[in-house]
């Protein structure tokens, strides 16, 4: 019997697969290669905190320039508490030991503010440093200044940092204490890693539960400020949509009328002459043509269940209908009409229209048992509109919020393909005024 073995070679110059363990630990030491090896002591200083908080903004002004400092004096203060451990564990310690073991409890919670992982080195490295000048038989390897140094510069560089980079920080902690207890903490009474371990988990926890709220309200916040982008574009297009429908009804009625028109006119000559004849199928032809080409262009913004209205557009003629509803809801409303008036062109007439109603409106949501007028104003090349409204009565305790908020957008949408211009704005009184001028050359008043 003979058994035949296949190795499989790995063809030259491709990489033989990895395993996930591998890929894994790999990717393990590049975290730590990048977040405790690679710029470890770039300088970083500590920003001064913002003032503009609910509770900061109510200070005076004088002191609001001074509190801008209040991170740097916490971290001030935590080097003297650190630095008072270290006095009181070696008060019966003499020569250069003490003023050293003081400045190296000082000194690492100090550098956070300017290079905060090269802090967490220099405290790791100053622990075995002070530990040479101590002559304590217990407290290993951790004496009380080291202790809460290296404490206070986990939990200050963590914050300065993210999650990860703390949890690096604590491994090495570990490793470093554990082995100093295995190697050289024979000859002491107690051993003290396990509690540091135990107490700067904890204050890492409370540290992480912080980044991850930031981090979940920074989220928030940016998904509500595109969402208010994105709700506002979409009412944006939603009102483009509704003109864009208004104008094609209006336009598609008069081409046909134009073309109804054209066709029946050879028939109210006698002895049409063909030239005249051929004029108005020419007109017919071009009438139809533009009116298909019309609703193939404006035809897509339809809804799929959106159907033509079969009474006429709203023109001002309907203003008191809509005024009398307005009433009926509690906005005490008047009607003022300057200038001669006349018809204008539909689609002026139908956007003026709209203005009013979504004017009117805002003034029911936000103002409700206000009084409003309305000003209409004939002028040569145009039509002006004034819609103001007073302050809301103070009897009322809650104002309706009913609506999409959008309704200013839409004016100025209209009034934008229209050529004109439109102010808004709050009055002296405390009500809000929206001012309108839509212009209206000569040519389209004589056919409007």
């Amino acid at each position: 019997m003979t058994e035949t073995t296949q190795t499989q070679m790995t063809p030259p110059g491709r990489a033989k697969p990895r395993s996930p363990e591998f890929r894994l630990a790999a990717d393990a030491l590049r975290g730590l290669r990048q977040d405790l090896f690679h710029d470890a002591f770039a300088y970083r200083p500590l920003p001064r905190m913002r003032v503009d908080g609910p509770v900061t903004r109510r200070l005076p002004q004088g002191i609001r320039q001074y509190a801008v400092w209040t991170p740097h004096a916490a971290v001030a203060a935590i080097g003297l508490v650190a630095m008072a451990a270290a006095t009181a564990e070696g008060d019966g310690r003499g020569g250069i030991g003490l003023p050293i073991c003081v400045l190296l409890a000082l000194l690492p919670v100090l550098a956070t503010l300017i290079r905060p992982v090269g802090a967490f080195w220099f405290s790791l490295a100053a622990t075995p440093v002070v530990a040479v000048f101590s002559d304590s038989w217990s407290d290993w390897p951790w004496l009380p200044g080291a202790f809460v140094t290296h404490v206070s510069v986990l939990t200050v560089v963590a914050l300065r940092s993210r999650p990860r980079t703390a949890a690096w920080m604590w491994l090495l902690t570990a490793a470093y204490g554990l082995t100093a207890e295995t190697l050289f903490g024979a000859g002491h009474f107690s051993d003290n890693t396990m509690p540091l371990l135990f107490v700067s988990a904890l204050a890492l926890l409370v540290v992480t539960v912080l980044h991850i709220r930031r981090t979940a309200e920074r989220e928030v916040t940016a998904q509500q400020s595109e969402t208010a982008q994105e709700r506002s574009k979409r009412a944006l297009l939603e009102e483009r949509t509704t003109i864009a429908r208004e104008l094609h009804d209006v336009v598609a009625h008069h081409m046909s009328v134009v073309a109804i028109q054209a066709e029946a006119a050879p028939y109210r000559v006698e002895n049409a002459p063909p030239e005249l004849e051929q004029a108005f199928r020419t007109i017919r032809e071009n009438a139809v043509a533009a009116l298909t080409e019309l609703r193939r262009v404006l035809g897509v913004v339809r809804a799929e269940d959106y159907e033509a209205p079969d009474a006429p557009q709203p023109t001002l003629a309907d203003l008191d209908a809509l005024l009398a509803n307005v009433r009926e809801a509690g906005l005490t409303v008047d009607k003022v009409v300057t200038g001669a008036v006349r018809e204008l062109p539909q689609g002026v007439e139908l956007s003026a229209y709209r203005i009013v109603q979504e004017a009117l409106s805002n003034a029911l949501r936000h103002a409700p048992g206000a009084v409003a007028r309305v000003e209409i104003g004939y002028v040569i090349g145009g039509l002006g509109l004034r819609i103001v409204n007073g302050p809301a009565p103070a009897t009322s305790l809650e104002k309706s919020t009913h609506g999409a908020g959008h309704g200013i957008t839409g004016m100025r949408e209209r009034v934008t393909m229209l050529d004109g211009e439109m102010t808004t704005g709050g009055t002296d009184d405390g009500g809000y005024e929206v001012t309108v001028f839509l212009p209206v050359p000569a040519a389209e008043e004589e056919t409007g």
